[in-house]
This record gives C-alpha cells, structure tokens and sequence, in this order.
C-alpha cells in the first residue's frame, strides 16, 4: 500500500483484500457486531492509557496499539459501506457540511470550552 491513499483508494484495496483473502463479506449484521466490539478494543485501551483504569498483569494485548484498533475500526466501518454501496469521499463530504453548517458558532460560543 502507497504512503498516502484516498478513501476511494482504501475503499477498493478492502474490496481487493476480501476478494483475495476472505472469501467474501460477512453480513451486513456480523460486520456490525463486528465493529462493535473493535470500538470496545479501542474503549478498553484508551481506558487503561488514558484514563484511570490500570492494565492487568496478566493483559496479553498489554502492547496492542491504539493505532491497530483503530485501523480495525476502519476497515470494518469500510466493509459495511462497500456492501452498502457507499462512498467514503461522499459521506466525508456531505458530514463535513452538514457540521459546518449545524455547528458554525456552537462551538465558539460555548462558555464552557473557554479555557
């Protein structure tokens, strides 16, 4: 895979993977599930980095990276718009408008994210 890459790019490259090696999609359902539980791997290791919680002695994926969950989260995520014949680029586009517009000053004027 080149050092940088579109979302049409990775798009295909997820395609072209479960076509060479995992057979087929799963369904729409176990790719959901499946996604889930990829957000609590992340959850857990951000808990335990970040937050307050420790990690177990006995952890076995004590060094398994933020960064893996998160690419799994994105490949799952990528799964489900490849069956659902979505366009990264699009979605990308049409929630980056949608914030722009709904939330132009929200923000800004939030006294409680003054700092």
């Amino acid at each position: 895979m080149e050092d940088s890459i579109t979302l049409k790019q990775f798009q295909k490259s997820v395609d072209e993977w479960i076509e060479k090696y995992g057979v087929r999609y799963f369904d729409v359902k176990t790719n959901m599930i499946l996604l889930v539980e990829e957000v609590g791997e992340l959850a857990r290791l951000i808990a335990r980095e970040y937050g307050e919680q420790s990690f177990k002695k006995d952890e076995s994926d004590i060094h398994k990276s933020i960064e893996n969950e998160m690419g799994d989260i994105l490949f799952v995520l990528t799964c489900l718009a490849n069956q659902m014949d979505m366009n990264w680029e699009e979605i990308v586009r049409a929630n980056m408008e949608k914030k722009t517009t709904r939330d132009f000053d929200r923000h800004i004027n939030n006294p409680k994210l003054d700092q």
